[in-house]
């Protein structure tokens, strides 16, 4: 199959399980809903006060507030949640950057990417339980799914480690160009990282944090299963959390959409017709992309006084013309 015609054919899937979803909104389990959007926005705020924790220790003579953290967080998730390639990363940048006035691109960015320490070590855990399950593919299998990024990358190996490795390249090339002065920049990035220097601190103000995220996290995937009657469970949980992981690596379409129905389909082959895994699998996205926007527009309206996502990009390129540039996306803790 061509790659044009794998991804006619994903876009095909998608709108026939977008169908699925909305023939079947009368059989949600509502309050199951209802609480796995709870849990979510729980998780976005838990997550919130880690990275807040770790700006504000990369500031400790700035006044730093939780609630412009969390917006331009959620900001971010909710613009990611709607729109492919990780724009919601740069206005999370810039919404953080603005509302901290003496503060660098690099010291906030370098703060916001200390989250991700944590994150990529539960990250590997999922992956290790959802690989011992039996049902979640193998890597080498990914490129005999119906899913075109996730197959294109996995079909092609050379390609992918040589796009890997020319990303990192560009990224750190990129990062000593921004910078006019290269270690004050070096300066601004090691600021950003105080908190990793100090253990106690950041276990304290961080780790834990970011523990009751992810629990909070577990119980919203928990809650969407019950909601579409999969079945919830701590296996099937860390299952769709493991699909998470996977789908977060392939930003070409919102929210890793096509990997996420391609390898849910999969791991769910025998515990749920078609029908219904591809109705979860769209269904919980729509979910969780409805509730993540709300918050992101109702962040950007009270909090930064933008009326639309447009007035935040005319702000960022103004801010650009003065000479603050940030840099380009890398990176997007969701």
């Amino acid at each position: 199959m061509t790659p044009f015609a794998s991804l006619g054919s994903d876009i095909s899937r998608f709108f026939d399980s977008v169908g699925e979803f909305f023939s079947n909104l009368a059989g949600l389990n509502w309050l199951a809903l209802g609480l796995a959007l709870l849990f979510y926005f729980g998780y976005l705020t838990l997550r919130s006060r880690a990275l807040f924790n770790a700006v504000q220790a990369a500031y400790p003579a700035e006044e730093v507030r939780w609630r412009d953290v969390w917006g331009a967080y959620v900001s971010g998730v909710g613009i990611n949640q709607v729109f492919p390639l990780g724009g919601g990363t740069i206005v999370q940048y810039f919404l953080t950057r603005i509302s901290i006035p003496n503060s660098s691109y690099p010291a906030i960015i370098a703060a916001l990417w200390t989250g991700l320490v944590f994150d990529y070590a539960v990250n590997v855990l999922i992956l290790l339980f959802a690989f011992t399950q039996g049902v979640f593919p193998k890597p080498p299998d990914f490129s005999k799914l119906p899913a075109f990024d996730l197959a294109f990358f996995a079909s092609h190996p050379r390609f992918t480690l040589f796009f890997l490795t020319a990303l990192g390249i560009g990224v750190l090339v990129a990062f000593a160009l921004l910078s006019a002065r290269v270690k004050a920049f070096w300066a601004r990035v090691r600021q950003g990282f105080t908190i990793l220097t100090d253990r106690r601190r950041y276990v304290r103000e961080m780790v834990t944090w970011q523990a009751a995220a992810w629990v909070s996290r577990f119980f919203t995937y928990w809650f969407l299963l019950e909601a579409f009657h999969i079945g919830g469970g701590v296996r099937n949980a860390m299952l769709v959390l493991g699909v998470q992981v996977v789908a977060m690596l392939m930003p070409f379409t919102p929210g890793g959409a096509g990997v996420q129905q391609a390898l849910l389909l999969a791991v769910f082959a025998g515990a749920a017709t078609g029908a219904e895994v591809a109705a979860f699998s769209v269904g919980q996205q729509i979910a969780l992309a409805a509730g993540a926007a709300a918050m992101a527009f109702g962040a950007l309206a009270l909090i930064f006084r933008f009326r639309s996502f447009k007035e935040v990009i005319r702000a960022g390129k103004e801010h650009r013309k003065q000479g603050d540039v940030p840099p380009p996306d890398v990176a997007a803790p969701a």
